[in-house]
């Protein structure tokens, strides 16, 4: 009787130790939790941010030479792009002489600028990875619900991908850092934010990016604030212009349609004789893919053509009136858009010959001035335009004309925008605009921002160099 009985206890102790070990395998653990997996799905798409600069120099030292200091900063990059394209916080890459880019797998590389949005806090950096990047899962900021969990992955005081959580504390906070800084509508949050998170992603428990970490409130408690992804979107997308950054016009003007059940690019104009046009867009088609990438908004978009050499041709997918059609796109083709650093189509007056007249104080001298050095063409709003920009903005200033040529026309403005603002300041009337464009004010800037709304939505639609600064 023992020898029967022992045996059977021995098999009943080895078959729970199996079937954990399986369970384990599976993913069935209770510890595997919705956080658990999110954290999981999203490790891969986010970057520690190194950098270095010239320390200023020390002035009290008493010693006639000293060994040149450097200052070091640390910050969070999100990947945008499987070729390297990371999107973080302009002010953690903010006059540093030195960028290096750490990945979730301990591999490091340098980085550097490609593009920024000083008034939005946010920049491009470029890293060339051995093998392609995993992108971070979209999200959209359009359904955050206040009390929802949510979690952190950043770069927290140099240690690397720490994880933290929390839930959102409030929606559509405005905060102002200082006289020079400010932001609008934050997701605020009470998952630990620390010096180091800047610039990474604030993610819900589906492991989706539904906020770029920005700011910390000084002195408190787990009080932290995250630009809302969709917003943020649209400034990737104008960073990744392949106008911007590589000269190549696609001809295409798109608006983001982005509600909690679904994402998608509509075309709201083509430019005759464009790649586009040529292509086969028309207005009202959705655009689905390019190059096998999924569309679903303009920094898509932007991307899936940024880099490829003219003359290529991609698969463009659209959905037109119900229909999925797949167009060869030739890249480069047809009429262009010049960039922004191209010379002019038409003269223009740069900003010294202007200044050399006398400073300007009648609205038409203002007006004149305008569209001298941007080539827009602006009127007072009418009662209807107030309406159509609701109480979220004190006011503008209407575009009448965007001249072909100009600089305001080559970054897509056009006839029936409304101005709400350059370089941060808002244009209300033609005396913001004579301060705006004071040559004591810009003669150092290197570039001025739009601000304009359309179509009842506002957005950011590009940065202008500046003809007095290129050299």
């Amino acid at each position: 009787m023992y020898p029967v009985r022992h045996k059977f206890v021995a098999v009943f102790l080895i078959v729970p130790c199996a079937c954990t070990f399986a369970s384990l395998v599976r993913g069935d653990d209770a510890r595997v939790t919705p956080l658990v997996k999110a954290v999981r799905s999203c490790m891969e798409s986010v970057v520690n941010i190194h950098t270095e600069k010239a320390a200023p120099a020390d002035k009290e030292s008493r010693f006639f030479t000293q060994k040149p200091r450097r200052v070091t900063g640390m910050g969070t990059g999100i990947v945008v792009d499987e070729r390297g394209y990371i999107v973080t916080n302009y002010h953690v890459i903010h006059d540093v002489d030195q960028i290096t880019v750490t990945l979730q797998n301990g591999e490091t590389l340098a980085g550097r600028k490609i593009s920024f949005d000083r008034k939005h806090d946010m920049a491009i950096i470029h890293i060339d990875p051995t093998k392609p990047l995993t992108v971070m899962p979209l999200g959209t900021s359009s359904d955050v619900m206040l009390a929802e969990q949510v979690f952190a992955v950043g770069n927290a005081f140099g240690y690397e991908h720490t994880v933290t959580s929390g839930i959102v504390s409030a929606i559509g906070r405005d905060v102002e850092v200082d006289e020079t800084q400010s932001y609008e509508n934050l997701i605020q949050t009470d998952a630990s934010i620390n010096p180091g998170n800047s610039g990474g992603p604030l993610l819900n428990v589906n492991g989706q990016v539904i906020g770029i970490n920005v700011a910390i409130r000084a002195g408190a408690q787990r009080i932290g604030f995250a630009l809302p992804i969709d917003e943020a979107r649209r400034t990737i997308a104008r960073l990744l212009s392949t106008e911007r950054l590589s000269g190549v016009s696609h001809g295409v003007f798109t608006t983001d349609v982005k509600t909690p059940t679904e994402q998608k690019l509509v075309i709201d104009d083509v430019m005759a004789g464009s790649a586009a046009a040529i292509c086969g867009l028309k207005n009202g088609d959705v655009l689905t893919e390019v190059r096998g990438i999924r569309i679903r908004d303009t920094a898509d978009w932007e991307r899936g053509l940024l880099d490829i050499p003219v003359g290529t041709v991609v698969d463009v997918s659209i959905l037109r009136k119900g229909v999925e059609t797949t167009l060869p796109f030739t890249v480069g083709i047809g009429k262009s858009v010049p960039n922004a650093v191209a010379a002019p189509a038409t003269p223009v007056k740069t900003v010294a010959s202007v200044n050399k007249a006398k400073a300007a104080s009648s609205p038409s001298e203002i007006r004149n001035r305008v569209a001298s050095m941007l080539g827009l063409r602006l009127a007072s709003l009418h009662t209807q335009d107030r309406k159509i920009i609701g109480r979220k903005y004190k006011g503008g200033m209407r575009v009448t004309a965007a001249d072909s040529g100009g600089l305001a026309a080559r970054h897509g403005i056009r006839r029936g925008d409304i101005l709400l603002g350059l370089d941060g300041y808002e244009t209300l009337d033609d005396r913001n605009l004579q301060f705006i464009l004071l040559e004591s004010r810009i003669k150092n800037l290197k570039s001025l921002s739009f601000q304009i709304f359309r179509q009842h939505h506002g957005a950011l639609v590009g940065s202008i160099e500046l003809p007095s600064t290129r050299q």
